[in-house]
C-alpha cells in the first residue's frame, strides 16, 4: 500500500522551488571541484546528525578523527562518529530500494554500539520523554512485513523522488525498526534515496539545518502520528532541503572556478539559447563584468554564437 499522505499546494511550492535550484546549477560539478568545500560539508553532516542522538564531539573533533588524529572524548562518542565516516564515505555504494543495503548501511552505522547491528529489533518499544509516552512503535513481529512493504514502495517509479524520500524518512521513524539509531538511518537514507536522482545531496549537509529546528523536528514527527499521515513532515523537510540548496547557492563555489571551467560546465548542462542573466543563474557569485568577459571569450572560442545587442543578446550554443 502507498504510505498516506496529501499533496499540497504548499508542498507543490516546494517541490518547484527545490526543482528549480537543482536546475539552476549542476552542483555536483561545483562542489566536486572544491575538494576543501566537500570535506567541510562531510564533517557538518556527520557532526549535526550525530548531535540531534546526543554525540558530544565537535566539528574539529570529527575532523581530526576522520584525518586519523588522537582525539579524547567518550569512547561511544568516538565510535558513532568513526562509524559515521565510514558509511558516508561509502554513499555511493548503497542502493536506495534494498532492503539488504538498507541492512548494511545499519550494520556500518551501528557497529559496536548494539547488540547485533544490521538487524531489525526483537523487542517492542516506545518512546518516552517525561513520564509520557511519545510513541508506541509497532510490534517487532511487524517490523520486517512493515519494512519489506516500505521498500516495495521505494521501487515504485509512480512518485516524485523528492516526496518520496520524505515519506520513507518519516514512515521509518515511525516504523523505529531497529533498536537504537533509528533518526540517523532515517537522515541517511533520506540522503541515500536522493541520491539516486541527484548525486549533489552526498555534499548536502540538510542534517545541519534539521539540528538547527531540532525541536520542530521532533513535533512535526508527533503532529504526523497524531494525523496518520506523513503530510506535514514532507512540508517540513522540503523546506529544509529548499534552504539547504539555497544555502550551497549562496556560496562562492563558482567563482573559485577558472574562465574555462566555468564555460565547460556551462555547455555540459544542455542549454541551447541563453542570455547574460541565465548564464549568471548558473554561477550566482559571478559580477556581471566576469560574465560578459566568459561570454565574450565563448564566442572567441566558437563555443557560443551571438544574436541581439547589450540587453537583447541571445547566446545559442554551438553544437
Amino acid at each position: 500500500m502507498k504510505p498516506p499522505y496529501e499533496l499540497n499546494s504548499q508542498i507543490l511550492s516546494f517541490v518547484s522551488s527545490v526543482s528549480e535550484k537543482l536546475g539552476r546549477l549542476d552542483a555536483s560539478f561545483l562542489v566536486q571541484s572544491s575538494p576543501t568545500l566537500r570535506k567541510q560539508n562531510r564533517i557538518k553532516t556527520i557532526h549535526s546528525s550525530l548531535q540531534i542522538e546526543g554525540n558530544t564531539l565537535s566539528e574539529e573533533q570529527i575532523s581530526a578523527i576522520l584525518e586519523s588524529k588522537r582525539v579524547i572524548g567518550p569512547s561511544k562518542d568516538i565510535q558513532e562518529v568513526q562509524n559515521a565516516i565510514e558509511v558516508y564515505h561509502s554513499l555511493s555504494e548503497f542502493q536506495f530500494d534494498s532492503l539488504q543495503s538498507y541492512l548494511r548501511a545499519n550494520r556500518l552505522l551501528m557497529n559496536g554500539l548494539i547488540e547485533k547491528p544490521g538487524t531489525f529489533r526483537e523487542q517492542n518499544v516506545g518512546i518516552v520523554k517525561g513520564s509520557k509516552v511519545e510513541h508506541l512503535a509497532p510490534p517487532a513481529a511487524n517490523v520486517r512485513h512493515l519494512m519489506k512493504d516500505l521498500f516495495s514502495y521505494l521501487k515504485k517509479d509512480d512518485e516524485i523522488i523528492l516526496i518520496k524520500s520524505c515519506v520513507f524518512h518519516y514512515e521509518m521513524e515511525f516504523i523505529h525498526p531497529f533498536i537504537d539509531g533509528n533518526g540517523r538511518m532515517g537522515r541517511l537514507w533520506q540522503t541515500v534515496i536522493l541520491m539516486s536522482k541527484y548525486p549533489i545531496f552526498q555534499h548536502i549537509p540538510f542534517e545541519s539545518l534539521i539540528s538547527e529546528s531540532q525541536e520542530e523536528y521532533y513535533k512535526v514527527l508527533s503532529l504526523c502520528d497524531k494525523t496518520g499521515k506523513s503530510t506535514l513532515f514532507i512540508e517540513y523537510m522540503l523546506r529544509i532541503l529548499d534552504a539547504a540548496l539555497e544555502k550551497l547557492l549562496g556560496s562562492s563555489v563558482s567563482i573559485q572556478l577558472s574562465q574555462d571551467e566555468r564555460l565547460e560546465h556551462f555547455c555540459s548542462i544542455q542549454k541551447s539559447s541563453f542570455s547574460r542573466k541565465d548564464y549568471m543563474l548558473v554561477f550566482n557569485q559571478l559580477s556581471s563584468a566576469s560574465a560578459s568577459r566568459d561570454l565574450k571569450a565563448g564566442i572567441e572560442i566558437g563555443l557560443f554564437r551571438k544574436t541581439g545587442d547589450k540587453s537583447l543578446s541571445v547566446y545559442d550554443v554551438i553544437r
